[in-house]
């Protein structure tokens, strides 16, 4: 039927505006656990109608059926961020009453804008690669990051915070974004390095090269040294610092790392015990060759922050948080520049590790070509 054509995925994604409408309208939506039922219903019917159409032309990947499940689900969270911010209604109110309430916080209204823009572009763009064959490994990685950074952000975040105690049977709905991944990634990390092809003498060239003579590597080092100093401060903000600075700095411009909902604490928590330690692994790896886990970690770290840095500095600026945990309008610039820097020093050496990746290859290194030669 030609369904593993992007254009296949895309249209049944778009499914997600009738499903919602129906199901917003029957009496049975009102119960927690018949909200959590549906939504399981609803998942598994779609993927055996994914099975079902694709009997005659199976793709050859089976991440095929995860992305277009998931494509599926990020037109729902955007169906959400529009019906909370007044766009639309009718459709995933049942859903906001019953099934997950803590959506309705600016942290999880701006999690359902980035699946329903970012993450569903990313789905769309691997279904296609999947379709025609193509390495969608980079793309793969930086989703990775972003979803598994998102959901542990996302559900400790609920765990622990002030709607801990409205945690109804819905929230299994999440198991599929938790699990899902680890599979996924595990696919992604065994496939193909869509590298270039180098000759072993190439790369030792590069190796031969000293920091002096990599000056784009010594501006991020010093981005990479700053970083880890944000971070760390971040961290014990967020432990209670009894210093003055800390005070002045959590008052005067991130108050919103006070706020009961826990998700900014978890956040920088998160990133001081997993982020801080690669962010001193690669000062490291871009001053000693061959340090060839930069070409993947790199991506993935990539999507986690960016995913992360976009949910908390919204949140920090949304209508949707207490005005009391917003960003003074005082501060708002130097706010915006930080995070910006550092949520985008993270993107840049993503992209120097895959446009420039001979430094960090080993001197035995074959390309994909060369390997299915050797094989």
């Amino acid at each position: 039927m030609g369904l593993p054509e992007p254009a296949g995925p895309f249209l049944l994604s778009l499914t997600a505006l009738p499903v919602s409408y129906v199901v917003n309208s029957l009496s049975v939506a009102s119960d927690p656990i018949s909200i959590a039922g549906i939504g399981a219903f609803v998942l598994l019917a779609l993927l055996v109608l994914l099975f079902l159409l694709l009997q005659g032309s199976p793709p050859k990947d089976p991440l095929f059926y995860v992305f277009a499940v998931f494509s599926f689900t990020s037109v729902i969270d955007l169906i959400i961020w529009l019906e909370e911010d007044g766009y639309i209604s009718g459709f995933m109110e049942f859903y906001m009453k019953e099934g997950e309430p803590y959506l309705r916080t600016a942290h999880g209204l701006l999690i359902c804008l980035w699946d329903g823009t970012v993450h569903y572009l990313l789905y769309l763009f691997m279904l296609a690669a999947i379709a025609r064959g193509k390495n969608y490994r980079a793309v793969g990685l930086f989703w990775l990051g972003s979803l598994c950074m998102s959901m542990l952000i996302f559900l400790l975040g609920n765990v622990i915070g002030k709607y801990g105690t409205e945690i109804r049977p819905a929230f299994l709905l999440n198991v599929p974004y938790v699990a899902l991944p680890i599979w996924a990634g595990l696919r992604i990390f065994r496939g193909h390095h869509s590298v270039p092809k180098m000759t072993p003498e190439k790369v030792e060239a590069v190796h031969s090269q000293g920091i002096l003579q990599r000056p784009l590597d010594i501006a991020l080092i010093v981005y990479l040294l700053g970083a880890i100093i944000f971070t760390l401060f971040r961290g014990m903000l967020v432990l209670d610092c009894p210093s003055d600075s800390c005070f002045t700095y959590i008052y005067q411009y991130e108050p919103y790392l006070k706020d009961p909902v826990a998700y900014p604490k978890v956040q920088m928590l998160v990133c001081m015990f997993y982020v801080l330690p690669f962010l001193c692994m690669s000062v490291y790896a871009l001053l000693n060759p061959g340090c060839s886990w930069m070409l993947d970690w790199t991506l993935i770290y990539a999507g986690a922050i960016a995913q992360a840095q976009f949910a908390h500095m919204g949140s920090s600026l949304y209508h949707r948080t207490p005005y009391t945990y917003r960003v003074p309008h005082d501060a708002w610039w130097m706010f915006v520049i930080s995070n910006s820097l550092y949520t985008l020093g993270f993107q840049f050496l993503a992209f120097r590790c895959l446009k420039n990746p001979a430094f960090f290859l080993r001197k035995s290194y074959h390309s994909a070509e060369e390997d299915k030669k050797l094989n």
